[in-house]
């Protein structure tokens, strides 16, 4: 049986989650609209302008999953491999590693992060904490 969330900790999950969710909500929109600065970015990470909206949808579709709770999970499984995406494509070029290597793995981490506060089914998953004899 899980135990209940406390209200201090759903709210640390809300905070986390929402600044990682407002980045990937404008993240989205921009590609979606084929923002002019969405379009030169992707076409400097080397790939064709064509492929900007593609990438936006791709995103949308997990963000939307990570959101309903039912199937957050699977969304964050999804946005993690996104992310990955985003990581190896700024190694292959060389990019500075705080800025813009790591910047999806922080997101990746807030985001995870938040679920694994508000999850119970993630934290039967993966316990951090052990149990102990009372």
């Amino acid at each position: 049986m899980t135990e209940p969330i406390s209200s201090r900790t759903l709210w640390a999950s809300r905070i986390m989650g929402g600044i990682a969710v407002l980045f990937m909500l404008f993240d989205t929109a921009i590609k979606l609209m084929r923002e002019s600065h969405a379009v030169e970015g992707t076409v400097q990470l080397g790939y064709p302008d064509s492929t900007v909206q593609l990438l936006g949808i791709i995103e949308a579709v997990c963000l939307v999953l990570y959101l309903i709770p039912r199937t957050s999970v699977l969304g964050m499984v999804l946005l993690t491999g996104y992310l990955g995406g985003a990581v190896a494509t700024h190694v292959r070029l060389e990019n500075p590693l705080f800025s813009h290597v790591l910047s999806s793995i922080y997101i990746a981490l807030m985001m995870w992060g938040s679920l694994y506060l508000r999850e119970p089914r993630l934290r039967t998953l993966l316990p951090f904490r052990t149990e102990q004899n009372g």
